[in-house]
């Protein structure tokens, strides 16, 4: 079972770019970040046509998550948990049946944070604990459990191509990796890191100051695994190359396979 984790960075924009990718690539299920649309303005019909059902969280211009799987979509669970008053659309979760024990997954979009000195980064650090709340209860169901998304936090100086240059960011702020590692501390496994051990492997390059030509990039999408899940692991890459695709996103795909 291939499951990929992307924030698209605006999922009309970008369509073209997606449904090359969904038809290459071709994920039994797809964690979208970023999508910046409103449920009724998601492009439905041209990836229903490539086989996919979906669940949506959306809003309009900004934030915005989805599931798209081949296999159908049960106990959908839309927003993370622990402020009412949170209307931002960044969580959805699903589960999603196998041929062995059913998965379930969860699309995730962390806050940015910046600029640090505004509320921007309490927010981002009041998501994160609600975030890991939730994954320690999600947790106690011993599930196979896959939490993929743009995290928007930097967990290490071999996850950046130049830890001086992001010092004072909020990606890259002690208290932010604290948050990650909170997450992690809880028995999840980060599954890139369980398949590789070299430095500088990233998911996003900006676009601007010649980043991607460069690699000047940083990892902050994951993919994330509970113990059950990650007995099942069976590989995870980053695909590079869609970066460098036409009007791509400044993120890219990240993918995992884990057995049936």
């Amino acid at each position: 079972m291939k499951i990929v984790t992307w924030n698209v960075n605006s999922l009309n924009a970008r369509l073209p770019v997606v449904l090359q990718y969904l038809r290459q690539s071709r994920p039994d299920v797809a964690l979208l970040q970023e999508t910046k649309c409103v449920d009724e303005k998601f492009p439905a019909g041209e990836i229903e046509d490539l086989g996919y059902n979906l669940a949506l969280n959306g809003q309009k211009t900004y934030n915005g998550v989805a599931i798209l799987s081949k296999r159908p979509i049960e106990d959908v669970r839309r927003g993370l948990p622990g402020d009412e008053a949170d209307d931002q659309a960044r969580y959805i979760e699903a589960l999603i049946p196998t041929s062995a024990a059913p998965v379930r997954v969860a699309s995730v979009y962390a806050p940015n944070g910046n600029p640090p000195d505004s509320p921007k980064l309490a927010y981002k650090l009041n998501w994160l604990h609600r975030l890991r709340r939730h994954a320690g209860n999600l947790l106690k169901q011993e599930e196979s459990l896959v939490l993929g998304g743009d995290l928007n936090v930097i967990l290490t100086d071999d996850d950046v191509h130049d830890p001086a240059a992001w010092e004072g960011d909020a990606l890259f702020l002690p208290q932010s990796i604290n948050g990650l590692r909170a997450i992690l501390n809880l028995g999840l496994t980060d599954a890139y890191r369980a398949c590789h051990s070299e430095p500088h492997r990233y998911t996003f390059w900006d676009y601007q100051r010649g980043a991607w030509a460069k690699d000047h990039g940083i990892r902050i999408d994951y993919l994330l695994l509970s113990p059950q899940a990650a007995d099942r692991l069976k590989a995870c890459e980053i695909d590079k190359q869609v970066r460098g695709w036409e009007k791509p996103s400044d993120h890219v795909p990240v993918w995992l396979e884990i057995e049936e």
